[in-house]
Formats: C-alpha cells, sequence, structure tokens
C-alpha cells in the first residue's frame, strides 16, 4: 500500500506542562480524513526539505491525545538553556501559532495487551505521552508499576491509572547520563509469579539494559514484551536508526 503524502497542520496553541515538556496542538483544514483511533500512536515531523543528495529533516512523535479538530503532541526539553536544541524541539519552541508544518502518518500506537497479571512499564520523558496513553487505557483492576525517568522533580504529571498500579518517579537532570538508572528501580521492585507484560521505551543504552533484564534474566519472550530506544545519546534521529536497525540485526 502506497504511503499516504503528508499532510499540513497549522501550530493552534502551545502549552507548557511542566518545566521540561511542551504540548503543541496541530490542526487547522489539513486534519480533514486523518484517522480516528491513533493517541498512542506516532506521526513525523518533516522539519527541513533538505536537497540534492541531502534528506529531509524528520523527527517522530506520538500522538498524545486526538480531538477531531486536531492532535496534541508532548515534545521532551532536553539540556540546559546554554545548549542548543534538536530541531524539533526547537520548532516547538519557538514557531508562532499560525505556523504550518508537514506531518506523515499516522504509524500505530503499541499498546499494552490485556488479561495480564501484571505490567511493569519503563521510561524517560520522550516515553511519557506513550506511557500516558497505555495507562489510561488499562482496565481499571490491572495490576502492576510504571518507572519514569524525568529531569526534575516538577515534570511529574498527574497519570491516571488503575487502583492497582504504582507510579515510580525518578530524577536525573542530566538525560543520558545513567543508563541504569530505570533498571535499578525495576530490580528493587522484585519480582512476581503470573504472566507479567514489560513495555520499555527510553535512550538507547537505557532500552538495552531494560531489555536485557526482562529478556534474559525474567524471560519474558515477545509476546510478552515491547522495547523500543526513542533516541541514543549524541546521535540525532538519522544516526539512531542506524543504530536500532544494528541492533535488531544483532
Amino acid at each position: 500500500m502506497a504511503r499516504p503524502e503528508p499532510r499540513t497542520l497549522t501550530l493552534n496553541s502551545r502549552t507548557r506542562l511542566t518545566p521540561n515538556m511542551v504540548r503543541l496542538r496541530l490542526g487547522g483544514p489539513g486534519m480533514a480524513g486523518f484517522p480516528a483511533g491513533f493517541a498512542g500512536g506516532y506521526v513525523k515531523l518533516r522539519l527541513g526539505e533538505g536537497g540534492e543528495g541531502v534528506k529531509p529533516v524528520v523527527r517522530t512523535y506520538t500522538i498524545r491525545e486526538q480531538h477531531a479538530d486536531g492532535i496534541d503532541l508532548d515534545f521532551a526539553v532536553h539540556g540546559s538553556d546554554s545548549e542548543m536544541p534538536g530541531p524539533a524541539v526547537n520548532w516547538a519552541l519557538n514557531a508562532h501559532i499560525g505556523d504550518t508544518i508537514l506531518v506523515g502518518g499516522p504509524g500505530p500506537a503499541k499498546p499494552l495487551p490485556p488479561g495480564m497479571d501484571r505490567y511493569l512499564v519503563a521510561g524517560d520523558m520522550t516515553a511519557l505521552p506513550a506511557i500516558s496513553v497505555n495507562l489510561e487505557a488499562l482496565d481499571p483492576g490491572a495490576r502492576g508499576a510504571a518507572v519514569i525517568e524525568i529531569q526534575h522533580a516538577d515534570d511529574r504529571q498527574d497519570l491516571a491509572v488503575p487502583d492497582g498500579f504504582a507510579v515510580h518517579w525518578l530524577v536525573n537532570p542530566h538525560p543520558g547520563s545513567d543508563p541504569e538508572l530505570l533498571l535499578r528501580k525495576l530490580r528493587e521492585l522484585g519480582w512476581e509469579e503470573g504472566e507479567t507484560y514489560g513495555w520499555v521505551a527510553a535512550e538507547f543504552a537505557a532500552m538495552k539494559a531494560l531489555r536485557d533484564y526482562l529478556r534474559t534474566e525474567r524471560g519474558l519472550g515477545r509476546d510478552r514484551l515491547y522495547a523500543s530506544s526513542y533516541w541514543k545519546q549524541g546521535e540525532d534521529e538519522d544516526s539512531h536508526r542506524v543504530s536500532k536497525r544494528a541492533d535488531a540485526d544483532a
């Protein structure tokens, strides 16, 4: 099936959710025909057209919420004020209301499957939108824990979770500097008998540490484990994509 052409969406609003998370609502006439039910899925933002021999600048973001007239995307603002943000965050912070952007997709979500005895969820701020959507969709009787790395204590968000679900916030002011932070907390939580499903998404090295623990030590197969890196320290999205492909081949 041919990939649909990117649609042109308009920046309708910008909201600072927490010190290091910004939400944009994109909408406008380009939303006509946008398929329903893609909260938790993803879109690709075209931030530069490229040129001869140069690829367009494209970044992938989770749809945090979907509305009839727009989609909400949350951007984690990494780094200090003295550091140059990446192209997506730069656009998110500096675009004017009414500016337009080409948006590809949407692509499907990676939800938590129903019926498991326990869920273990781990991720950093780049994964927080997907984690939020997944936890909101859980059955009220679901049990488990989510371990989320944030940059500042004030980056905590109010998440809708079942009564039997615990959320643990881990503060790390320097994203990517401690790839075993999430893993240490997951180990601390211990293991329970029964059908466990693991869902992890974070920086590349952190994802590998979590995946190795859940797959090798805890024996979760592909049917009970989703693991993905959303970024890699020191690399842009194109380089990160190459690293992901090499990791998958290995």
